[in-house]
């Protein structure tokens, strides 16, 4: 399933001779084939029609963009025109205008394939939907493991061949959770960066809007197009990453690493001893504010607040609707304090003045830990409203302390488990150091391939090629 990078396809797309429609009608075959219910809606014609008529700009010289003919698809949190926008719920919501990411996209020539599932209102790290449906996780032939969320088909969507960007969203760890649970490469911007108009919100605190795909290249490349900033990146961010040797890396005394399975844990291990070979320098650190950004996290004094108050506002008949596993969970939010919310935001920030400060006392280039402590559950193991709890707390676990430190962070494959499930590496950065961190994601990725040449290609999707060409 090896496909040109981003950049090689979109400079084809520019030069004329119809290759947008070539990769959408890619696209749709690859989705029909694959049977990983990663989509709650695809529009094959619509995505032929956006293709056409990006060759028709190429065709009259007119340049489509940087992003010409690159097949995204949209996590269903996005307003996107032509589709209903449902954020995962039992009905569609009122109409939302498109926002920054989306329109962005559309101006860059890129094609959209359809609307990914999501948790119900992004309020879940397993990427469980009873509502709408879970997409199937390809690394396991047997059972239906959790894709992870809540960006829940995003990574599925890239394995399927339909989509070569995926957007999610980012509160506690919604990109890099399914990035790390699939095999893909998911990156959680500086919070605020990029505007998440558009989309339908969990958190106002901590949301972020950002990219999911199959390389740190093509995330990287998606990036520079769509970011504001990116004219005005320093030292190598902008340009072509230099390699590993002499990149600090902090390997943290932490939860991160010491709750995290063994078997998770020895494949994340393996991946930074692979980059130590290669130069890098590994560093033990003392990032005390990491556990203690968890805890604050998980005592669910911002996000459940917000939500509610959002739903309350906004949406308030939506309210009676919610799923157990959503509703349940959210019931505290009211006992929640106007005093404490406001000392959790203060709390936030202080910790996130203090883990920056230890970054650059220590020199640390980056912060590595495994994304996710745990392989992605088989479905069938989350039955009990209990054992989805825990679940879903494990998965947060790895992933909710960069977003109190307002870090920006990367999840790239680190490996396969015993069971042959992917782990993903998590690399973490300052704030604002989006683009520098992307560079040195791509010279790690440099040393330890990609995905593909990784991890190989899942069973499910093996199979349905095989199928592919016995039919």
């Amino acid at each position: 399933m090896s496909r040109p990078a981003l950049e090689q396809l979109s400079a084809e797309v520019r030069r004329g001779g119809g290759a947008a429609i070539r990769e959408a009608e890619a696209a749709i075959r690859c989705h029909e084939a694959s049977g990983l219910d990663a989509y709650i809606a695809f529009d094959a014609e619509a995505a032929r029609r956006q293709a056409r008529a990006v060759d028709a700009a190429a065709a009259r010289r007119d340049d489509p963009g940087p992003l010409a003919g690159v097949t995204v698809s949209v996590k269903d949190l996005y307003a996107l025109d032509g589709y209903p926008l449902r954020a995962g719920s039992k009905r569609p919501l009122p109409a939302w205008p498109e926002g920054f990411l989306v329109q962005s996209l559309r101006r860059l020539g890129a094609v959209f394939t359809g609307k990914t599932h999501t948790v119900e209102f992004a309020f879940g790290a397993v990427g469980l939907n009873p509502n709408t449906g879970t997409p199937v996780n390809p690394w396991d032939a047997g059972e239906h493991r959790a894709p992870g969320g809540s960006s829940a088909g995003a990574g599925v969507s890239l394995w399927e061949g339909s989509a070569r960007i995926a957007l999610g969203s980012d509160t506690g760890g919604s990109i890099r959770i399914p990035a790390s649970a699939t095999g893909v490469v998911g990156f959680r911007p500086t919070t605020g960066r990029w505007p998440a108009t558009g989309v339908v919100p969990l958190s106002t605190t901590l949301d972020t809007v950002g990219l999911l795909a199959h390389t740190v290249e093509d995330l990287r490349h998606a990036f520079r197009a769509l970011d504001p900033l990116a004219g005005y990146a320093r030292g190598t961010a902008d340009g072509k990453p230099d390699g590993v040797s002499g990149l600090r890396i902090g390997v943290p005394a932490s939860g991160l690493w010491t709750e995290a399975d063994p078997g998770v844990a020895a494949v994340a291990e393996g991946a930074l001893a692979e980059l130590e070979a290669a130069g890098a320098t590994l560093l033990s650190v003392d990032v005390p504010e990491l556990d203690d950004a968890g805890d604050r996290y998980f005592d669910g004094r911002i996000v459940q607040p917000e939500f509610l108050g959002f739903l309350e506002r906004e949406l308030p008949e939506w309210i009676p609707l919610l799923h157990p596993i959503i509703g349940k969970r959210l019931g505290a939010a009211r006992e929640v304090r106007a005093v404490d919310y406001l000392a959790a935001l203060d709390g936030r920030l202080r910790l996130s003045a203090c883990v920056h400060e230890r970054l650059a006392s220590e020199s640390v280039d980056l912060l590595a830990t495994p994304t996710l402590p745990i392989a992605p559950p088989p479905l069938a193991e989350l039955s009990r409203l209990g054992a989805y709890r825990d679940a879903n707390r494990l998965m947060l676990s790895g992933t909710c302390p960069a977003s109190m430190l307002n870090l920006c962070a990367a999840s790239l494959p680190a490996g396969l488990d015993g069971d042959g499930m992917p782990v993903g590496l998590q690399l973490m950065g300052p704030s604002g150091d989006d683009l520098l961190v992307l560079a040195r994601a791509a010279a790690v990725e440099a040393v330890l391939g990609t995905n593909l040449t990784r991890l190989g290609t899942p069973p499910r999707i093996a199979e349905a090629s095989r199928a592919g060409e016995r039919g």
